[in-house]
Parts: structure tokens; C-alpha cells; sequence
């Protein structure tokens, strides 16, 4: 009876993540097909093919392209538009002549390409991520440049418009490639991704590059000039000197690009992989064991055996302390052949000061041996209460916090459960710059559970009736705090946060493994550097 009642929980977990998966799907053909037929005539038109036709063109044949972020910009309500899809961006990773290359393509279908603030965002982060893991950076240019209405929240700062080419100089010269192909146009600041390119290509008739644009040029000295004669690809190869190679059309300008990046020196990993191993259990057991409620407890062994070649875990410490100790499991395992140290929250995720120990002693370990880490995330916090704060959990907490600030091996995060509070922090967060960060559909990210945090403000509301505040009856208590459960609920879920870039993709359950295994080779193509912790309170 207990098997078959097992069997019918698996079904139901199944089910489920099946069907919320269709979800992210349905989201991933909005962000690839922004404005439907009449967008893709438009670009029949003008010569044009959509960008993710040519970056597949870019990469080698039979390779994936990893894709990142496809959720951003949605619901954000920008000046009354509800969505830009992708935020109208396409970033990613993959292999040119077998070497992996950073791809930054302009998505002309959402407002010709023009930046908003989370266009930025995603922008930078490819740049942060191509520099972090020393790939060569591959612009394919066709903005109209920063989306003007918002220009106090595109242009000035630092994180901003001009960044870009800050990133660009800086990376090239650490010997990071910059290639841009323009496909279109580049107006103003965007003329600079082509002018700050090690090597930038035009095409005839399609591609244009100026500071100011004809109607500028008309209002400023009254020069009347057309596009094809201020900036066109003729100008700029054969008069400016602003790009180098000219083609007469998007395919020659693709061969173009995988002729300069063939040129390009070998890669090499700076870790010994061995042979790949396929799990003894399939990854669609994943499917299987993650319960539908983020909240219920699981057994992360079970979902490191779905992912770890032949299902091998070695477990380091694995008696310590139960009930307390192993509300993180530690050890190692081989993905995809590479050796990887696991921080995982388990059981129902609460850490304790014995767990937290253990982290921090593994992660130095780690970081001794120079093995990269994949934190596994399902935790709602660190435990609290006279009990543990008399025994430490703050100090042992803050090792764990200054471990992963201060470990400077490769790190991923993959969320599979609550990701709350300081946990979000000794979990290797988006604040402690792991190289990656990825999430399921059953993650949760926020400061508190929507329940907790119903519960305080609620608590909160009474506490000010009493000081003489608006007293509220027990029924619209009820109803607040019901809101306040709703709103984290929504805050909380991946395609919010991924919307706003707090991570850098969500991730269909039978794509985990061979997405973290990627991740982890192209966060392995630099030099492991030495840790330095500083001053922990052991």
C-alpha cells in the first residue's frame, strides 16, 4: 500500500511540472516570436532574417545554443507597455570552430531594437558573464538605441547605456575578442559597438552607423544627407575607417564573423574531466520526486542521483549530527565528467548551526582542492530562536555567507525549492556572483515565505491598532493578510524574478543536467585562482 501510494504521489508531481512547464514554454514562444507574422514580413522586406535564425547560422552545425534569460522584460509595464519580450535581447552561449563564444543580438521585432532599463540589465549581464568566464564577445548589432521616453533611466549611470563600451574596452584588452556584425542600424551610443569592435562587419545597404542620424544632422547644421551617404557600410569600410570588412548580405556577414573567430587560439579546460557517464536513474525522475508544494520536504540525495554521472554521490560527514547536520548535504560527484562539490539544502531546508559548519568546512575544501561548486538551493532560512542563536547560528551562519563571497571557484546556483532570507546569501545568491544562476519552477525567491510574511505584517497591523492606529476587524485582518500571501506568492516565482534578471534562466526539469554541465565548462575555461577568506569566527 505505502509503494503504490508513492507511485500515485510520483504521477501527481509529474503531471503537474509537465503542466507548469507548458507555462514556460508558452512564455519562451512569446519572447522568440515578438509581434507574430506581421513582424517577421517586415523583416522578409528589408533582407532580413530573424536573429536567432543567425546566430544558429553562427554556431557550429549539430551545437546548441544556450540560451539565457527569455523570460526578461515581461510585466514590467514600461510607459504603458505591459511586456518586451526577451527584453527585446538575445543572449547566450555556444561554440564557433569549437570554441565557446558570448552572442549579444539586438531583437529588431521589439521596438527596433531600442533599450529599455531590463535591456540594460540583460545586456550587462552577458558581459559580466563573457568577462567572469574569458569568452569572446559577439555583437550583432540592429538597435535604435536607448528607448528615449526612458532616457534618465537608460543613459546616465552606471549600469547603464554607456557601460557597454566600458565592458567592450576593458575585455579586449585583457584579450577578450569584441566582434560586432551590424545588421541594421546603429544610432548615437549603439554607433560604438561597432566603432569599439577588435573586428566590426557592415553589410551593403543594410547597415548603418552614425552618432546622430539625418534628421540630427538636418536640426544641428542643416545638412541634408540620407543614411546610405552619413553612415553606410561603404563609408565606414572604404572612407571612415569606423568597420572593417564589407559584405553585401546578412549570410556573407555570418561567414564573415566564423572566418575572424576561426583565427581565434584554443580553449582548454583548467580542470581533469573524465569520460562522461549517463545517471543510473533518468532525469525525468526529477520529475517524479519534487514534490508540487516548494514547502514540503525532499530528500536531495534523490535529485543529486538524477543528475551525477552513473547516480555517484560521495558524501562528506554524511553521520554528522542528524535532524541537524544533514539539513545540508555536502560531498562530490562528476557531471558530465567534471568534478563538482555539492552544497545542498535538504529535508525541508532550514538551516542549522551544525549544517552550517559543515558548508563552510566544505566549501573551503573545495576551494582548496580548486573543484567548482553547485549550491543546491531549497532553503527558507537559517533556524532561529534563543536555542540556536545561544549556540551560534548567527556567527556559523556568517561563515557560510563569507565562504561563498570569498571562494573563487567556479560557482552555480540551482534552485530547486524555497530560496529565502539569508539562506538566498549562504547559498551563493545573485549578490555573491556565482557564474550562473538557475532556477526551476518549483524555486522561490524572496525574502520570506508569503506566509511569514503575511503573518508578521498582520501581527504588525494589530500591534499599531493598539498604539491607537485604525483599528481593523479580524475579517479585514484576514483579507490583508491573505494580499500580503498573494503578492509574495507573485514576487516570489521564477517568471517574475527572471523577468527582472535575479537569475539567469528558468529551467525545464529534463534540461538540468545538460545546462549545469554546460555552465560549468565554460565557467571552467580560466584559471581557478586562490581563496583568500579573510577573518572567520570559528
Amino acid at each position: 500500500m505505502a509503494d503504490s501510494n508513492l507511485e500515485a504521489e510520483h504521477e501527481r508531481n509529474r503531471r503537474h511540472w509537465m503542466s507548469e512547464e507548458e507555462r514556460l514554454h508558452a512564455l519562451w514562444s512569446q519572447a522568440e516570436n515578438p509581434g507574430g507574422r506581421k513582424q517577421l514580413e517586415r523583416l522578409k522586406k528589408q533582407g532580413k532574417k530573424p536573429v536567432r535564425d543567425l546566430i544558429r547560422m553562427l554556431l557550429d552545425p549539430g551545437t546548441r545554443f544556450w540560451e539565457l534569460s527569455r523570460g526578461a522584460g515581461f510585466g514590467l509595464n514600461y510607459e504603458g507597455t505591459p511586456d518586451v519580450p526577451g527584453a527585446g535581447l538575445v543572449t547566450g552561449f555556444g561554440k564557433v570552430h569549437g570554441k565557446w563564444v558570448m552572442v549579444i543580438a539586438n531583437d529588431s521585432r521589439v521596438k527596433a531594437g531600442a533599450y529599455y532599463p531590463i535591456t540594460c540589465k540583460k545586456h550587462l549581464r552577458a558581459q559580466d558573464i563573457a568577462e567572469q568566464c574569458g569568452l569572446a564577445c559577439v555583437y550583432i548589432g540592429d538597435s535604435a538605441g536607448g528607448f528615449l521616453p526612458m532616457q534618465d533611466r537608460v543613459f546616465p549611470g552606471r549600469g547603464q547605456f554607456g557601460r557597454f563600451f566600458f565592458n567592450m574596452c576593458r575585455m579586449s584588452a585583457k584579450g577578450l575578442k569584441q566582434y560586432t556584425l551590424s545588421t541594421g542600424g546603429n544610432t548615437a551610443g549603439g554607433a560604438y559597438t561597432v566603432y569599439l569592435a577588435c573586428q566590426s562587419i557592415m553589410i551593403d545597404r543594410l547597415s548603418y552607423s552614425f552618432l546622430g542620424g539625418p534628421p540630427m544632422v538636418k536640426s544641428a547644421i542643416g545638412e541634408e544627407v540620407s543614411m546610405e551617404d552619413l553612415g553606410g557600410a561603404r563609408v565606414h569600410t572604404g572612407i571612415s575607417g569606423g568597420a572593417d570588412h564589407f559584405v553585401s548580405t546578412q549570410d556573407e556577414g555570418i561567414a564573415k564573423l566564423r572566418e575572424l573567430l576561426s583565427f581565434d587560439p584554443p580553449q582548454q579546460l583548467f580542470i581533469q574531466r573524465r569520460a562522461p557517464e549517463e545517471p543510473a536513474y533518468s532525469q525525468m525522475q526529477l520529475y517524479d520526486y519534487l514534490p508540487m508544494d516548494p514547502y514540503r520536504s525532499i530528500d536531495v540525495r534523490k535529485i543529486i542521483a538524477c543528475i551525477a554521472d552513473g547516480s555517484r554521490f560521495s558524501e562528506y560527514k554524511s553521520n554528522y549530527s542528524p535532524g541537524r547536520g544533514d539539513n545540508i548535504v555536502c560531498g562530490t560527484m562528476h557531471l558530465k565528467g567534471i568534478p563538482i562539490g555539492i552544497v545542498a539544502a535538504n529535508n525541508i531546508g532550514v538551516i542549522f548551526t551544525e549544517a552550517a559548519k559543515k558548508a563552510t568546512e566544505w566549501v573551503i575544501r573545495c576551494c582548496s582542492q580548486k573543484i567548482p561548486i553547485l549550491y543546491v538551493q531549497n532553503s527558507p532560512g537559517y533556524m532561529v530562536g534563543t536555542e540556536e542563536e545561544y549556540a551560534g547560528i548567527g556567527k556559523y551562519g556568517s561563515d557560510m555567507v563569507r565562504a561563498a563571497a570569498c571562494s573563487r571557484v567556479p560557482k552555480i546556483q540551482w534552485v530547486i525549492g524555497p530560496d529565502h532570507g539569508a539562506a538566498n546569501y549562504g547559498m551563493c545568491g545573485r549578490a555573491y556572483d556565482p557564474h550562473f544562476i538557475f532556477n526551476t519552477l518549483r524555486g522561490r525567491t524572496s525574502v520570506m515565505s508569503g506566509r511569514t510574511a503575511g503573518h508578521i505584517l498582520t501581527s504588525l497591523e494589530r500591534v499599531n491598532a493598539a498604539k491607537g492606529g485604525a483599528p481593523k476587524s479580524e475579517a479585514e485582518l484576514e483579507v490583508f493578510e491573505q494580499m500580503m500571501i498573494a503578492k509574495y506568492a507573485k514576487e516570489s516565482h521564477p517568471f517574475y524574478t527572471e523577468a527582472r534578471l535575479y537569475h539567469d534562466g528558468t529551467l525545464p526539469l529534463k534540461d538540468c543536467r545538460d545546462t549545469l554541465a554546460a555552465a560549468f565548462e565554460v565557467s571552467l575555461l580560466k584559471p581557478i585562482e586562490d581563496s583568500n577568506f579573510g577573518n572567520f569566527k570559528f
